[in-house]
């Protein structure tokens, strides 16, 4: 089978899910740090979503690991099946969290000008939050359109 990068048990592998969850955690951690974001429920979903993106990347993440130290292949059929459909899921619902929280701040900073009238509101930091959601949301991409090519090739 050809190597892939990104696959998992490999340092790309490992590499792509650190910075997976090394983007939704600064997502999280910025879109908390904001004052009021959980009187917004896109904001809210964001932050769930990047938690549970950031819980499934770790975890594999760690499977990289013990693959890498024992020396394991773990390039299973039953294995990338299950990573390819939790890619997906994940994928799906980082993706419509980053739009709808997108949605929200568009409207706010561009259309109402809210962000303008009412100072109190860190727009900024909403907007950087979801820009750190949508390259969390290209990895998670990435990383499944590599696991679906290797499911693909069994």
């Amino acid at each position: 089978m050809k190597e892939l990068i990104g696959s998992p048990g490999t340092v790309s592998g490992l590499t792509l899910r650190t910075t997976q969850c090394a983007f939704a955690a600064a997502s999280i951690g910025v879109m908390v740090s904001a004052t009021d974001f959980f009187n917004y429920t896109a904001f809210c979903y964001l932050i769930a979503s990047m938690g549970l993106q950031l819980l499934w990347s770790f975890g594999l993440a760690c499977l990289d690991i013990y693959a890498l130290r024992r020396k394991r292949d773990i390039q299973n059929p039953v294995l990338v099946s299950l990573f390819v459909v939790g890619d997906w899921v994940i994928a799906m619902l980082s993706l419509a969290a980053a739009c709808s929280s997108a949605g929200v701040i568009v409207l706010y900073a561009r259309d109402l000008d809210f962000c303008r009238v009412h100072n109190h509101l860190p727009c900024r930091q909403f907007e950087i939050s979801i820009i750190l959601a949508f390259i969390t949301w290209v990895l998670i991409a990435m990383s499944s359109h590599v696991m679906f090519w290797i499911l693909a090739s069994f």
